[in-house]
C-alpha cells in the first residue's frame, strides 16, 4: 500500500523547458507541463501576472475552472424578468436623470427602451466617476444586471450597460467568468484557454491522458476528461440552468474527479494503516468500571457508544486511528481518560499530548483526581519543568513506572522514552501539525491512536479533512448542564453591557471581554484588545483586570491565565486566543465586541468558555455600527440555538470550507471546483467509488490503473501530508 504513496513525488511544474514544437494550423503543438509563456499570444511578462495565481503551465490554464457563469441571453418578453434573476437586454437610453430624495443619498438613473417595454437602471453609487455622462440619448446599449422589483415593477439596480457597436461580436450566450487578474479581460482568458486547447489536442499522450479508468467512468455516468474540461470553458448553450447550478456533465465529472482523488488518497493510507501490526487490548476491564462507579454522574448514552467504538477498535490486531468529535463540554476527556484503563491494565502506557501548558495542567489534575485513588501512577511532563524533577520524569517513564504521562510538545523530545506505550492521544489535534503528531506515535510500536477536537466539524467537511480516521461524535451534553443565555446587541447598548457586567463581578463572578484585534490596524476601523485594555481599567478601578493576546510570549500567556483560573484576575480582556483554554468554573459572562467580524463557529467556542460551572452564564454580542442584515441573521442563529453541530453546519453553508476552518488551515485540500456544501452527493458517490477499486485493485496495479496510480503521487502533496 505504501507502493503507492511513498515512491518518489513528480513535480507537478518542472524547471522551465523549450518544449518540442510542430507547426498546425499556426497553433504549435504543445505539452501539457509546457511554461505558459511558450503558449502563441502570453510571452513572459503575461505569463508572470498568470503565475501569481498559480497558473505556470499550459496544463494549468486548462484545468483552471471557472468561478461562475454569466447567462447572456437576451430577453424580450418582461414576463421572464424574474425577481433576482440575471439577465441580458437590448435597447436604446430614453431618459437620464439624478436626483436626490430628501435626507437621502443621490440616486443616478437611466431608463432604458427595449422591444418588451421600459425598464429603470438605478445606481445609488457610481463604479466610477463619469460613467454616468458617458452614456448617451438614444445610445443603443447592451444592459447585463440582476432584476429587482420595485413597486411591482422590475428595474436594475447597479447593472452592467456598454455602448453596443455595429462590429461588436453579439452573442447571447452564457459564458464563462473567471477570478480576476490584473487588467486582463475576461474575453483575453478565453481566447487563451481556446489557443491552449487548439495546441494541447495535437499531443497525443494528451488525448489520452484520463486517470479515471473506463469501468468506473461508465459505473458513475461520467464523461471523459478531455471532453469536460473543454466544456466549462465553452459550455453548452442548451444547457444553460444546468451550468448556473454546476450540475453540467462536464462540472459533474470534474467535480467527481477532485473529490475522488481525495478520498482515494484517504482509503489507500487508511487500508495501508490497517496493515500495520499492534497489541490487541482486552476492553473487559475491572479498572474501568472502578472508575465509573467513582464518578460522582453517569456517562451519556453518546459517551458509553464512544467508548464501545473505541473497545472495538482496540481488541483488533491493528492500530486504532479514531477521532473523537464532539461540542464544548460533552465530556470527551473522560472518555479519553477511561479509554486508558483497559491500556494500563494490560500493561501498556499511555500519553495524552495537549497545545497548551494550562490545558496539559488541567487534564492532569483530572486525572490525579480520578486515577491516582485507583491505583494509576500519572506524571506531567511540560517545558517549565525544572531538570531535576524532569529526569525523574523520564526515569519513571522509561521503567514503565508510570502509566500515564500528559504533557505539551515536551512529550515528543528525543529524551522522552516510554517503556511500552500503547496508547497515543492528541487533544486539539488541529492545533498539532502533522509531523509532530507522528513522533508522539514513534514513541511506541504502532500504538492506538485517539485525537480529540471541541470544534464541531460537518459531516462532509470531517469526511474531507479526516477521511482517514475513523469518526466518533459525542452529540449529546451531560445532564443538568445551563444553557448560556446569548444575546446580539449594539455598540450604543456599550454602557449598558458594562453595567451588567459590573453587576455580576460584584456578585463574585469573573468575566472575558474579546476583541478581533491586538493592537489599531490603520486599515479598518476596529476595536482593539490593547487600547479597549486601558479604557476598561479606567472604566472599572475597583476590578483586576488582565489581557492576553497572541504576540505574548507562551509565559506571559500562562501567567495570565493562571492567574484568571485562581481568580485573581476578575475581567480578562483577550483576543481569540482563548477560543480553546480551561475551565474557569467561576466565569460566568463572555462578551465579544465586533461580533460580526467572527464566524459563528468561532463564536461558539468563545461562548464555550464560560458556563462551566454552577453558575447562569451569558454572552453577549456587540456588533459595531456597519453591520449588515446578513450579519444580524447570523448572530441571529447564535441566540437560538447552542447545538454546535447546528451552528456548524450553518457556518460552512454561509461562508464555505475555507472561512469556515480559517485561512490555509491545516489538512484542508484546496478544490479547484468541487464545494462541500453544494456537492454532498458527489461527494459520498465519489467516496463510495473509491472504496470499491480499493478492493477491486488497492495496489493500483492494473495496467488500466496506471494514470490513476500517477495521478496519486502527484496529489501526495497537495492533499493532506502525512
Amino acid at each position: 500500500m505504501r507502493e503507492v504513496l511513498s515512491q518518489k513525488k513528480e513535480k507537478i511544474h518542472p524547471p522551465t523547458h523549450r518544449p518540442t514544437m510542430q507547426k498546425s494550423n499556426s497553433v504549435k503543438a504543445l505539452e501539457p507541463t509546457a511554461r505558459l509563456q511558450y503558449l502563441k499570444g502570453v510571452g513572459p511578462r503575461l505569463a508572470e501576472v498568470f503565475a501569481k495565481k498559480d497558473i505556470h503551465t499550459v496544463g494549468d490554464l486548462i484545468h483552471w475552472c471557472p468561478r461562475t457563469y454569466r447567462d447572456q441571453r437576451a430577453v424580450d418578453d418582461f414576463s421572464q424578468l424574474v425577481n433576482g434573476s440575471y439577465v441580458t437586454l437590448y435597447g436604446y437610453i430614453a431618459k437620464k436623470k439624478v436626483f436626490k430624495p430628501r435626507g437621502r443619498k443621490t440616486i443616478y438613473e437611466m431608463v432604458i427602451k427595449t422591444k418588451g417595454g421600459w425598464i429603470n437602471c438605478k445606481y445609488f453609487r457610481l463604479p466610477y466617476r463619469g460613467y454616468f455622462d458617458g452614456l448617451e440619448i438614444d445610445q443603443k446599449v447592451k444592459v447585463v444586471g440582476r432584476v429587482t422589483y420595485y413597486r411591482n415593477q422590475p428595474e436594475f439596480h447597479h447593472p452592467d450597460v456598454y455602448p453596443f457597436k455595429a462590429d461588436e461580436e453579439q452573442t447571447d450566450a452564457i459564458v464563462p467568468v473567471y477570478t480576476e487578474i490584473e487588467k486582463i479581460s475576461q474575453n483575453k482568458i478565453r481566447k487563451m484557454i481556446a489557443t491552449a486547447f487548439s495546441a494541447l489536442k495535437q499531443n497525443k499522450d494528451f488525448l489520452n491522458s484520463d486517470p479515471l479508468p473506463l469501468w468506473l467512468r461508465k459505473e458513475n455516468n461520467l464523461v471523459d476528461r478531455i471532453t469536460a474540461l473543454q466544456q466549462i470553458h465553452k459550455p453548452d448553450q442548451d444547457q444553460v440552468e444546468d451550468y448556473l447550478q454546476f450540475r453540467s456533465p462536464a462540472q459533474k465529472r470534474l467535480i467527481f474527479e477532485e473529490f475522488f482523488l481525495l478520498q482515494l488518497y484517504m482509503g489507500i493510507k487508511k487500508s495501508g494503516l490497517k496493515k500495520e501490526k499492534t497489541y490487541s487490548i482486552n476492553f473487559n476491564s475491572d479498572l474501568m468500571e472502578k472508575f465509573k462507579q467513582s464518578l460522582s454522574f453517569s456517562l451519556t448514552d453518546a459517551q458509553e457508544r464512544v467508548l464501545k467504538e473505541i473497545g472495538v477498535d482496540m481488541q483488533k490486531n491493528h492500530p486504532m486511528h479514531r477521532l473523537i468529535q464532539g461540542d464544548v463540554g460533552c465530556g470527551k476527556t473522560v472518555v479519553a481518560l477511561l479509554a486508558c484503563c483497559p491500556v494500563i491494565e494490560n500493561g501498556f502506557q499511555c500519553a495524552i499530548m495537549a497545545p497548551t501548558e494550562i490545558l496539559a495542567e488541567q487534564h492532569y489534575q483530572n486525572a490525579l483526581s480520578l486515577l491516582k485513588p485507583l491505583g494509576v501512577n500519572v506524571s506531567l511532563l511540560t517545558g517549565k519543568i525544572r531538570a531535576k524533577e524532569k529526569r525523574n520524569i523520564l526515569e519513571k517513564l522509561a521503567s514503565g513506572y508510570t502509566s500515564l504521562c500528559i504533557g505539551t510538545q515536551a512529550l515528543i523530545q528525543e529524551t522522552v522514552q516510554f517503556k511500552k506505550l500503547g496508547l497515543v492521544i492528541v487533544d486539539e489535534q488541529h492545533r498539532f501539525g502533522v509531523h509532530q503528531r507522528g513522533l508522539l506515535k514513534a514513541k511506541g510500536v504502532h500504538p492506538h491512536f485517539l485525537v480529540m477536537t471541541a470544534t464541531p466539524i460537518p459531516r462532509s467537511l470531517a469526511m474531507t479533512l479526516y477521511g482517514d480516521l475513523d469518526v466518533s461524535v459525542i452529540d449529546e451534553m451531560p445532564k443538568g448542564r445551563k444553557p448560556i443565555v446569548t444575546k446580539q446587541t449594539w455598540a450604543s447598548k456599550r454602557d449598558k453591557v458594562w453595567g451588567f457586567l459590573e453587576d455580576q463581578i460584584r456578585e463574585g463572578r469573573q468575566a472575558y471581554v474579546v476583541y478581533p484585534l491586538v493592537e489599531e490596524s490603520e486599515k479598518m476601523d476596529l476595536k482593539n484588545a490593547v487600547d479597549e485594555y486601558e479604557k476598561l481599567k479606567e472604566r472599572f478601578p475597583d476590578f483586576k483586570l488582565g489581557l492576553l493576546h497572541g504576540r505574548m510570549s507562551t509565559v506571559e500567556k500562562q501567567e495570565i491565565m493562571s492567574e484568571f483560573l485562581k481568580g485573581k484576575i476578575q475581567i480578562l480582556v483577550s483576543t481569540t486566543v482563548i477560543e480553546v483554554g480551561v475551565d474557569v468554573a467561576n466565569a460566568s459572562v463572555m462578551i465579544v465586541e465586533h461580533a460580526e467580524r467572527f464566524g459563528l463557529s468561532q463564536l461558539h467556542q468563545l461562548r464555550g468558555r464560560v458556563g462551566r460551572g454552577e453558575y447562569k452564564s451569558y454572552c453577549v454580542l456587540i456588533l459595531s455600527g456597519g453591520f449588515s442584515e446578513e450579519a444580524k441573521f447570523r448572530l441571529s442563529i447564535m441566540e437560538k440555538t447552542s447545538d454546535g453541530f447546528k451552528i456548524a453546519e450553518e457556518d460552512l453553508e454561509i461562508r464555505g470550507p475555507g472561512e469556515f476552518l480559517g485561512t490555509r488551515q491545516s489538512g484542508l485540500p484546496e478544490f479547484n471546483i468541487a464545494n462541500l456544501v453544494r456537492d454532498g452527493r458527489l461527494h459520498q458517490q465519489a467516496k463510495e467509488a473509491s472504496f470499491k477499486l480499493i478492493k477491486k485493485d488497492p495496489q493500483l496495479s492494473l495496467p488500466e490503473h496506471q494514470l490513476l496510480k500517477k495521478e496519486m503521487r502527484k496529489l501526495s502533496n497537495r492533499f493532506l501530508p502525512g
